[in-house]
């Protein structure tokens, strides 16, 4: 299969069916067995903690990312008690909402900021049976 080959056949959307159907089992069954590995590692070593087994010649290994952040209102509520305004960040940024409405009401014409506007597309590939 070559990329400047833009033909689509019935079999090239049957093997796309069928390996998405494959992998929806796949993911399906990984997720089933990651969950045991979880669990008997939380057995093992500790909840959160990094660990590993033996078996054969296969090796489990578990790792443990952290990841920490603040609470955003109560953070911002503590800081301000305490006096720490730079502490706390202000972000400007426009309000879509706000700017289509001052547009409805003609306070703003909308080709005054379409040069501002970027558009970004994701693409999405659904093959079904008929």
């Amino acid at each position: 299969m070559k990329t400047g080959d833009y033909s689509v056949t019935e079999d090239m959307l049957s093997r796309y069916f069928e390996l998405n159907k494959l992998r929806k089992e796949i993911d399906s069954e990984m997720k089933e067995l990651k969950e045991v590995f979880h669990s008997y590692m939380d057995h093992r070593v500790g909840e959160n903690k990094k660990g590993e087994y033996s078996e054969g010649s296969y090796q489990l290994v578990r790792q443990i990312r952290k990841a920490e952040k603040y609470r955003e209102t109560e953070t911002v509520e503590k800081l301000e008690e305490m006096q720490l305004h730079d502490l706390i960040l202000v972000q400007k940024k426009p309000d879509v909402t706000k700017i289509n409405a001052a547009a409805e009401l003609g306070l703003l014409r909308t080709d005054e900021l379409e040069e501002l506007k970027t558009t970004s597309y994701t693409q999405a590939i659904a093959v079904k049976k008929v």
